[in-house]
This record gives C-alpha cells, structure tokens and sequence, in this order.
C-alpha cells in the first residue's frame, strides 16, 4: 500500500512490527501509518484516530476502531476476537483483507470493501450509508447489510439468511446469494446478473426490480408494491407473486403462481396458477404464458 501524507498533519508516524497492548493502546492516533503491527489485549487500541493506514497488521481484540476518519488497511486480519470491529467511523478503505469476527462495520459512513473475506459475518455492515462491495465474499451472514443505505455490490457472494432487511437504495451486480428472507422490509433495490436462492424472497419491499436473475424461492416474491422482472429464470419456484403488483418477465417455466395482485405476468409456461377470486381480482393481472397446466380456485391446503 503507497502512503500518502495526510493534507495539513506533515509527516507520518511510522510504526513497523511493534505490538500494541492495553487499553486504547494507540488512541486518538493522528496521521499515523502501521505496518505488520499486531493489535491485543485491550479494548479499542485505535479509537477516535484519524488518517491512519494500515497495512499487514493484525488486530486480536475487540472494538480496534471506533469513532475514527480517514482509514485505510490493506493486507490486514480482524481475528475472531476482533468483534465489533469498526463502528461510527467515517470514510474506511479496506483492500485485501480477511475478516473472522463478526458484527463489524456499525452505523459507519463512506465504506469501500474491495477483495475482503468474512469468514462470520453474523450482524454484519448493519446501519451504515455510502457502502462500496466489490469481490466480497460473506459466511455465516445472517442478517448481513441490515438497514444499509445507498449500496453498491458488485461480486458479492454471500451465504446468510435475512440479508439487505430494511435495505434502501442499493445496487447488486454479479452476485450469488444463498439467502432466504432477502430484501424484506426494503426499497428501491435493483439487482443485475446475479443467482438468488432462498425461501420469501423480497416480502413486504417497495420498487425491487432483478434484470438477468435465476431465482430459486419457495412463496418468493409476494407482498410487494412494484416488483420488476426482466430476463429471469425461476428454477423450482413456487407460489410465488403473493399479493404482489407485477411487471414480471419470465425466460423460463414457473411452478406456481398464487394470488397476483395486478399488473403483468409472462412465462414460458406455469405449472399451476392458483386465483382466489375472493381474495383478489383477476381481472386486474393480465398472465401470458405458453401453457398452463393447471388452474386452481383454492391452495393446497384449504383443498
């Protein structure tokens, strides 16, 4: 990583292979850059620090940076330990790096990841604004990006169930999420190119719109208020549209379709379309498929 001299603190501090122990080992660093450094034993050894740089350091316990601006690590490990690791800081670069302990990035803003790892990402990026994802691989992420805003992920690959809940304007490109309970409670969400797998995908959103998707959901897709499909294939995907107003185009077969609420459906074929004229009505969503195989008055369950 090329350091750069931060505008108006004249030189750098330069620390190489030390160990900071203690309590706020190093608190309120300003204009300071640590290489190979290892962080243990004490709570917050970085916090309120500004215009530091990182690079093949290693932090060991918890909460290393809190409350700082102007960060940048590279090549540098959050072990398991390390929980909580970034929270109400400003303005973070992170290149290159791994990750174990979870809950890290709180309520922060102006975050770019780019090449990082999360082996627990458990309460992960959870409240943050101005996030930048770019080959972003995410396990054991439940409830990963929860309440962000104005995100964009490019090559994200996430397994962790109740991901982007309460998520507002974010774009996701070349991504492949395991994930059930995806997107509920969120609005103004596109994504492009990408494989979502998960049971409920998208519930009770607003403006969720996926261009060039496969999408494997069982009851995915309902409760929305301006839902767009372009060029998706729904594999195995059943009951999905729920009360749902649509604009759905379908390149492939669905399994099943339940209670549209209005707009437009085409597909290659529909396996089942259940409409429950009590319940919603048919008039309000034109279908368009190949073949439908079968037409149902009333779900599995009330038979």
């Amino acid at each position: 990583m090329k350091k750069v001299q931060q505008k108006g603190t004249g030189k750098m501090s330069e620390f190489k292979e030390k160990k900071f122990e203690g309590e706020r080992a190093c608190y309120g660093s300003e204009g300071a850059y640590f290489e190979h450094c290892v962080f243990e034993n004490g709570e917050s050894p970085l916090k309120e620090s500004k215009n530091i740089e990182l690079y093949g350091s290693q932090f060991r316990w918890k909460y290393p940076l809190w409350y700082c601006k102007n960060v940048k690590a590279e090549e540098t490990t959050w072990f398991e330990m390390a929980r909580a690791g970034v929270w109400y800081t400003e303005n973070i670069s992170v290149k290159n790096c791994m990750i174990q302990a979870p809950k890290n990035f709180r309520r922060s803003t102006g975050i770019e990841l780019e090449n990082v790892n999360f082996t627990n990402a458990l309460e992960t990026l959870w409240n943050c604004k101005d996030v930048k994802l770019k080959n972003v691989t995410a396990a054991k992420g439940d409830y990963f990006l929860m309440n962000i805003e104005n995100l964009e992920a490019d090559g994200l690959f996430l397994d962790g169930n109740y991901s982007l809940d309460g998520a507002k304007n974010c774009v996701i490109r070349n991504s492949k999420l395991l994930t059930k309970d995806a997107f509920w409670n969120s609005e103004n969400i596109t994504v492009y190119d990408s494989f979502i797998a998960g049971e409920y995908l998208g519930w009770n959103s607003k403006n969720l719109t996926l261009i060039n998707c496969t999408i494997e959901s069982l009851q995915g897709m309902c409760y929305i208020e301006n839902l767009v499909m372009k060029n998706c294939r729904l594999v195995d995907t059943t009951l999905a549209f729920e009360y749902s107003d649509v604009d759905v185009q379908i390149d492939s077969r669905i399994e099943s379709v339940f209670n549209p609420k209005s707009g437009t459906i085409k597909a290659e074929e529909i396996g089942e379309l259940i409409i429950e004229k009590d319940r919603v009505d048919p008039e309000k969503t034109k279908i368009t498929a190949k073949s439908i195989e079968k037409r149902s008055d009333r779900p599995e369950w009330l038979r």
